[in-house]
């Protein structure tokens, strides 16, 4: 522990001058994102904040560079690192003020949904299941995901530092990735969707097409399962505080977490993969539970996830370290 605290606060020999490869992950994706804002201005609903909200994120990024630069060690990285990961809360809700200006498409992936499965689960699994213990567990699965993310980053920081920064980018890429198809494909969830359409018509097979609805409305169904649950209502504040109309398709929490497990995997700690394991598959099967997304989106968000994991660590392979 104390030779641990010793290497945070020990001067790099070599520090990296530029920024890191995730650092300018997120001034791309920022850059992107604004031209959007100023192409759509007269559209957007809050241009101006939206402007100046990465006007401080690219603030703040220089900020934390320059704070690096002065006391280049492996605590400053961290914080670059982290500062990064926890912007993350403030960029997803952004993709609604992005993807509400376009037509939704619940309605066709509602269809898909019904012609692949001939139902749909979101509306069905927490009805085959209801009990108390199942919800709990399924909530549980899904509150894991912000640990998950936290706890696989950590782990490579503390015991795999020489691939630190890329696991960092590899986590932090496949997020950005996603928000570009989140504001490009504007898709809420059954949870937003089943209730602008209306429960009768969803279990009685009829998929309106709901429009602008979400430009102007952003309620939901409350969560299904055991309402009195601890993580129950973990689920529902999480939802309050930051939940939007938007990021259904593909399924972020799956996609994602199957690359923490995969990077997992790669760390070659298998009591740590084990652990996470049983948190992986309840989180996967927890966000059509909830009503989170349709079964299509946790589907895709399994395979995006594989092949973003496969192709990011292709192109990262140059960020291993030795220090």
């Amino acid at each position: 522990m104390i030779k641990f605290i010793k290497q945070l606060f020990t001067i790099e020999k070599q520090p990296k001058k530029g920024l890191f490869a995730l650092e300018w992950v997120v001034l791309a994706y920022l850059v992107l994102t604004l031209l959007i804002v100023f192409f759509t201005y007269t559209k957007a609903a809050n241009p101006d904040a939206m402007i100046w909200g990465r006007i401080r994120i690219a603030v703040i990024t220089v900020a934390l560079w320059g704070v690096y630069r002065m006391l280049p060690c492996r605590l400053t990285r961290l914080a670059r690192v982290v500062v990064q990961m926890a912007l993350l809360g403030w960029w997803y809700p952004d993709t609604y003020e992005i993807n509400r200006m376009l037509p939704n498409l619940d309605h066709v992936f509602a269809q898909w949904e019904q012609d692949m499965f001939g139902c749909q689960p979101a509306l069905l699994f927490c009805k085959a299941m209801p009990w108390p213990v199942v919800s709990e567990l399924m909530d549980m699965g899904y509150a894991s995901y912000y640990p998950m993310i936290a706890l696989v980053v950590l782990y490579y920081f503390a015991f795999r530092y020489h691939e630190f920064e890329r696991a960092s980018f590899v986590v932090l890429t496949a997020f950005f990735i996603y928000y570009v198809v989140f504001v490009l494909v504007p898709v809420t969830g059954p949870t937003f969707y089943y209730k602008a359409a209306g429960l009768t018509n969803i279990a009685n097979g009829v998929f309106p097409n709901v429009h602008d609805y979400f430009n102007y409305y952003q309620d939901c169904l409350p969560s299904p399962g055991y309402k009195d649950g601890i993580f129950y209502h973990f689920v529902e504040d999480a939802k309050a505080a930051g939940e939007r109309p938007t990021a259904a398709f593909p399924s972020s929490h799956v996609g994602i977490s199957t690359v923490l497990m995969l990077l997992t995997w790669h760390s070659g700690n298998r009591r740590l993969l084990y652990v996470l394991l049983p948190f992986y598959v309840l989180l996967c099967l927890a966000t059509v539970y909830i009503q989170a997304h349709y079964a299509i989106d946790a589907l895709a968000g399994l395979v995006s996830g594989a092949l973003l994991y496969v192709a990011l660590m292709a192109v990262s392979r140059k960020m291993v370290t030795r220090q």
